[in-house]
């Protein structure tokens, strides 16, 4: 089979290459899918850039940890009823060399999880990472219908999902976007008010559009950067979800003033969710898909041979939704 692939970490058009290698085996408990569509993701990136430096012990890592394709075979514990279902897929590549971008993959059949007809492959494509990481950020710590949450980058891969969840559970949500056409994105998702984080009054516009109500959740995408700001604009008891703290890694935490406000910092990342909150996702996610409540966004789609291209658009920092390969 055809597969993108690196041996070395380094600039994508450095390591990342397109090789045939030999088709999977498949487990008892796994099924052979044949993928149409690869989801690649900031963390993809950062793996093959180096930040997991033991990812390659094992050889050549095949990478991206979400996709969608049809079932072509599976495992002897699993029901031969699987063959020929469409599915998305999460969690690919994780603790394990094989991701999806490849014409075939074998995978837990957990993680294969039937594609509702409504939803396009490149639709599921998108699913894994960034609406599962929105929806833990969102449900994690209790309901959020009726208060105040705030949605920084709310036009980024999990804020515009993190938006949408929010609302449909009846939170008030102010976000914050860079641009006009990123406003009018986030409005029309529903955010009840979106604010300019280039701004440097941005938390005090935050707390105008509430009236000057603190808000109760707050789903971060630049933790370290933003949390002085942050601490102005919680209240006491708060929640604040970080799922990323890309521009400052190693951020100082303020440890009196927070615990005397007897808050909440949850760090969100997929593969380490507990099993029931993954399982909640996904009928969350399939539900949504079938009701039609949720949006996707999709900006760039490359051929399989055009990795490199895919990876490059994602580390320019300028592409906010899902960037795609299509393999089959």
């Amino acid at each position: 089979m055809k597969v993108a692939r690196y041996n070395t970490f380094g600039s994508a058009e450095a390591v990342l290459e397109i090789a045939e290698i030999a088709d999977p085996i498949i487990n008892d408990e796994e099924v052979l899918v044949r993928i149409n569509t690869s989801g690649i993701n900031p963390s993809d990136v950062k793996k093959r850039a180096g930040a997991f430096p033991d990812l390659l012990d094992n050889g050549f890592v095949v990478p991206h940890s979400d996709g969608a394709g049809i079932i072509v075979d599976v495992g002897a514990d699993v029901s031969k009823d699987r063959i020929g279902q469409r599915v998305w897929i999460y969690q690919a590549q994780y603790e394990r060399n094989f991701g999806t971008a490849a014409e075939l993959i074998s995978i837990d059949a957990r993680r294969a999880v039937p594609l509702p007809e409504k939803a396009s492959f490149e639709v599921g494509a998108c699913l894994g990472i960034p609406a599962m990481t929105a929806h833990r950020c969102v449900y994690a710590d209790g309901s959020v219908s009726g208060k105040w949450v705030l949605v920084t980058g709310g036009a980024g891969r999990v804020g515009y999902y993190a938006i949408q969840w929010a609302k449909l559970s009846g939170a008030k949500v102010v976000t914050t976007a860079s641009n006009d056409q990123d406003k009018k994105m986030c409005m029309e998702l529903g955010a009840d008010a979106v604010v300019n984080h280039c701004d440097n009054k941005w938390s005090s516009d935050a707390l105008a559009a509430t009236s000057g109500e603190k808000f109760d959740r707050v789903i971060d995408v630049e933790f370290g950067v933003n949390l002085s700001e942050t601490l102005n604009m919680v209240k006491t008891g708060a929640t604040i979800m970080t799922y990323s703290s890309t521009q400052n890694s190693t951020p100082e935490l303020p440890f009196l003033k927070m615990m005397y406000m007897d808050l909440t910092i949850r760090f969100v990342i997929v593969y380490a969710m507990p099993e029931e909150a993954k399982s909640k996702a996904v009928r969350n996610i399939n539900n949504a898909i079938v009701n039609g409540e949720l949006q996707h966004r999709i900006t760039h789609t490359y051929p399989l041979n055009e990795v490199i291209k895919g990876h490059q658009s994602i580390e320019t920092g300028r592409v906010r939704g899902c960037v795609l390969l299509n393999v089959d």
